[in-house]
């Protein structure tokens, strides 16, 4: 096998262990992230401080260099940020070997939006100050993102109606099967026509749940109503349709940076 680069032995034990600080060079831009977020004052731009009682908790710019870090790779999710803090390089520098749970990760983005989107700013602005950003130009572009709330779960008047004669439809369908049974009494045995009855109950008791659904439709300012996720909203998306949110972003033409964001439930938005 000398044809080949054979790497280390994993049983092997080294006297003088690698550094995290060899493996980060020195054009990282994890470093970048680092250094912005040590000059900022976290306290003084509205971040959590410490619980004065309790089990120590996380300092914010730990979390705050954890999410800018995500952010600048395209990773969204809280889990797959507490999975790259135990196993990503340059998350291990960033942190100092911290790996925060993705519960705690996520309370971080939920108790800090105002302050996170802050930072945001105050990042655009650094850009400015040394030329990063000229202001010549920018480019606008907007994506669809999928909320938690599935679409069985958003309705609208048109959806109202349609799953209202959906069940309309069952209830008679099941009458007559009992018509049938009362006709042919062999044909159905009792427990089936029990089934039957039993399920003409709950297509009722649906109905009940529509018709409530279908007043706080016609109440809501834009006839539409999400129950998992009361702000998100249905929009078409790519030939067919999503219930998200629409977030449209500017982005300097030059360096590619991102100079200003919005999430909105607008089907079609822009700056």
């Amino acid at each position: 096998m000398k044809r080949f680069i054979e790497g280390d032995d994993r049983e092997q034990v080294v006297l003088f262990p690698d550094h995290l600080e060899d493996f980060v060079g020195d054009d990282n831009p994890v470093r970048a992230v680092d250094a912005f977020v040590d000059a900022l004052d976290l306290i003084d731009i509205g971040f959590s401080d410490a619980a004065v009682t309790g089990r120590p908790g996380y300092h914010p710019a730990v979390l705050l260099k954890i999410y800018v870090y995500g952010y600048l790779n395209r990773i969204q999710s809280s889990r797959r940020l507490e999975l790259e803090a135990g196993r990503n390089v340059e998350v291990m520098w960033l942190t100092g070997r911290l790996a925060p749970d993705f519960k705690t990760i996520a309370d971080f983005r939920r108790d800090n939006s105002k302050a996170i989107r802050q930072v945001c700013s105050q990042f655009v602005m650094l850009c400015r100050r040394v030329g990063l950003l000229n202001g010549d130009g920018v480019a606008i572009d907007g994506s669809k993102f999928k909320a938690v709330n599935n679409r069985v779960k958003n309705f609208t008047p048109a959806k109202v109606t349609r799953r209202m004669a959906d069940i309309e439809a069952s209830i008679t369908r099941y009458l007559s099967k009992l018509d049938a049974a009362d006709r042919n009494e062999p044909a159905l045995p009792p427990a089936k026509v029990a089934r039957l009855q039993e399920r003409i109950l709950k297509l009722k008791e649906q109905m009940q749940e529509l018709k409530a659904i279908e007043a706080k439709v016609q109440d809501a300012p834009d006839a539409q109503v999400s129950l998992t996720d009361p702000d998100a909203r249905s929009m078409r998306h790519r030939g067919g349709g999503i219930v998200g949110y629409n977030v449209q972003t500017a982005v300097d033409v030059e360096h590619h940076l991102i100079v200003a964001h919005e999430v909105t439930t607008e089907v079609v938005a822009g700056f």
